[in-house]
């Protein structure tokens, strides 16, 4: 068993982590309070309560309506900026070596800020927090991933950001489509994906909702180099006892190319994709060979850190020292940030 001081203190990754999902209860207080905002509680415990319940609710649209409350207090540079060092902050003393923090610029415009302005407050926030951490005895090297809507109609606009962005600012690692997904298929964004390829960014895509598999299957299709989430390719493994006996054709794909798939596993209890946590396929994926890795998607909404992530998925599914070390590992390597880091921080995992 994984206790909870020995999962902080293992380096860990995060690759599925989304900023305005990750932000302090208190922070949030306290910046509701200075625009004038209305919550639906002022007590940090009834807060968090009703975030959680939210996220529980099994269905993906009410979990995203709870996210109203935190993108309202985000909408200035200095509170982004606040929002990122904190989120870096708190995963480093969470014993997170490496993170990629994922955010929508287009959520943060309503009072005109420019797109630029929106990620250089993002990367400031994340170098000042990097720079703390050290000084108190921590390293963690935090990048992000720029997202556009899928319901909306700016991606060629994000992904043309995240070109230019990352010619001047090497935290910028990643392209992603976010938000509502049953109905909004990737190939609605074909033109921002053949962008994407063609100016060779780096590209996860969320897919985790239902038509399951075409929406896997669509990801990989317009160039996707991880599944965010990925949960739903179960619908493709034969599972029992918990050992995957035989798996269809995308499930192959994802595992002969090794695929990596960010998985987040008491997310996917939340929003419905699995009944609880010893029915999720990260064990017997691990077991077969996938490159599973453990996130945490929206840690103020689920209420989990990677490390509570981790302990439980190690406990679940009763994972070896060795396993454990290989689900980290398998989220280090999958990282957008260059291969020296890289290969670097998961000589640290065991």
């Amino acid at each position: 068993m994984l206790d909870s001081a020995t999962a902080v203190a293992t380096p860990k990754p995060v690759l599925h982590d989304h900023l305005d999902g990750g932000l302090r209860v208190g922070t949030i207080l306290e910046l509701a309070d200075e625009i004038g905002w209305a919550l639906p509680h002022t007590d940090p415990d009834e807060l968090q309560a009703w975030f959680t319940a939210g996220a529980n609710t099994r269905d993906l649209l009410q979990y995203l309506a709870t996210f109203e409350h935190t993108l309202a207090v985000m909408q200035t540079a200095d509170h982004i900026e606040r929002v990122a060092y904190e989120a870096v902050s708190d995963l480093a003393d969470d014993g997170v070596v490496y993170a990629e923090i994922r955010f929508a610029p287009e959520l943060h415009q309503e009072q005109g800020l420019p797109l630029d302005v929106i990620v250089g407050a993002v990367t400031d926030g994340f170098r000042r927090a990097e720079h703390d951490a050290v000084r108190r005895g921590h390293e963690i090297h935090a990048f992000a991933i720029l997202c556009a809507m899928r319901t909306e109609h700016r991606s060629l606009e994000i992904a043309q950001l995240v070109d230019s962005m990352r010619s001047v600012d090497d935290k910028v690692v990643a392209f992603d489509l976010a938000g509502a997904e049953t109905g909004f298929p990737p190939s609605l964004h074909a033109e921002a994906l053949a962008f994407a390829r063609e100016r060779l960014l780096n590209v996860t895509i969320h897919a985790s909702e239902p038509p399951d598999l075409e929406l896997i299957s669509d990801a990989l299709a317009h160039g996707a180099h991880r599944i965010g989430h990925g949960v739903r390719l179960q619908a493709d493994l034969d599972i029992r006892d918990g050992e995957i006996v035989a798996m269809g054709p995308l499930a192959a794909y994802v595992l002969d190319r090794q695929i990596p798939l960010e998985v987040a596993p008491t997310c996917h209890v939340h929003v419905g994709a699995v009944p609880d946590l010893a029915s999720h396929p990260i064990g017997p994926m691990l077991r077969a060979g996938f490159a599973v890795n453990v996130n945490t998607d929206n840690r103020l909404m689920s209420d989990v850190m990677p490390s509570s992530e981790l302990a439980a998925v190690a406990g679940t599914f009763d994972l070896s020292d060795d396993e454990v070390a290989r689900l980290l590992r398998n989220g280090i390597m999958a990282g957008f940030a260059p291969l020296d880091l890289r290969t670097r921080l998961a000589s640290l995992v065991g």
